[in-house]
């Protein structure tokens, strides 16, 4: 593990995801859906990344741990722990070291029991004691192990996701839309686990469309825009209206607690450039 608390956890530079689609005269080009991104996870904290619905953040999620779509065109440079690793390395450290919370309960193998998703092919006894311990927390009867996953309501499957996540006590989390379909009592707590988790000296991404929910529990902010971060803003300094991009205050403009007004550059959103 480094000793230089300046160097993060996880790093991910010049991130860029393209496709190839092709036109109505049968010629392909390739289309950017994410250009050259830059994103940083620090232990003890929690980043998020703020996005419209659509904008390609779950693409961006499932980038950062190695999981390519189908006939995508990957460029990155990714750094765990201030070394540099590629997609053997991450392949190894997916469900160890890194881990997901997918944003979609689908994610779950509809033919295989609960238990055995969770476990793995490890199903020794302390992995055991160690989910039914994650069941309890989040309010899971140790019997959802043997149930099936159309037997369990979204928020279930949600929660399930979670224990998942937090079996292997990985370094860093990276947390996808993490609370949806989740009554606000276990929304809540699950926020502040992740915050907790955070500050035992890990790392914890969060990706979401929701700035207040971002603005109540990272320690920086991301806005995503345009396929790529525009702009990164400690939470304190966003609150403070220290924000540059036009994006960013018309997301914070937007707020129930700004009376939703808009900025006046609001107009200036497209084609406007990352601030650093």
């Amino acid at each position: 593990m480094s000793e230089d608390l300046n160097t993060p956890l996880l790093a991910v530079r010049d991130l860029s995801i393209s496709f190839l689609k092709e036109d109505r005269h049968g010629v392909q080009h390739e289309v950017p859906t994410i250009s050259n991104l830059y994103a940083e996870v620090y232990a003890g904290q929690v980043s998020a990344i703020i996005g419209a619905s659509g904008s390609g953040k779950s693409l961006l999620a499932h980038a950062l741990l190695g999981l390519y779509p189908p006939g995508a065109t990957v460029k990155a440079h990714i750094e765990y722990d201030g070394k540099q690793i590629g997609d053997a390395e991450l392949r190894k450290m997916r469900g160890n070291q890194l881990a997901l919370i997918p944003q979609s309960v689908t994610s779950l193998d509809p033919l295989m029991r609960i238990g055995n998703q969770v476990l793995g092919p490890d199903v020794s006894d302390d992995r055991r004691a160690r989910m039914n311990e994650l069941f309890d927390r989040y309010g899971l009867d140790a019997e959802v192990a043997d149930m099936w996953p159309h037997e369990l309501s979204g928020g279930m499957l949600r929660r399930v996701i979670f224990c998942a996540a937090l079996l292997e006590d990985p370094r860093v989390i990276v947390a996808d839309e993490p609370t949806p379909g989740m009554q606000t009592e276990l929304a809540a707590k699950t926020l502040q686990d992740l915050r907790d988790y955070a500050q035992l000296g890990n790392g914890v991404l969060l990706i979401t469309h929701d700035l207040e929910l971002g603005l109540r529990v990272a320690d920086q902010i991301g806005v995503f825009y345009g396929g790529r971060v525009v702009e990164t803003v400690a939470t304190d300094k966003l609150l403070a209206g220290e924000a540059k991009h036009p994006y960013t205050r018309a997301l914070i403009a937007a707020l129930p607690t700004h009376e939703f007004v808009a900025p006046p550059d609001v107009a200036a959103l497209f084609n406007t450039p990352e601030v650093d």
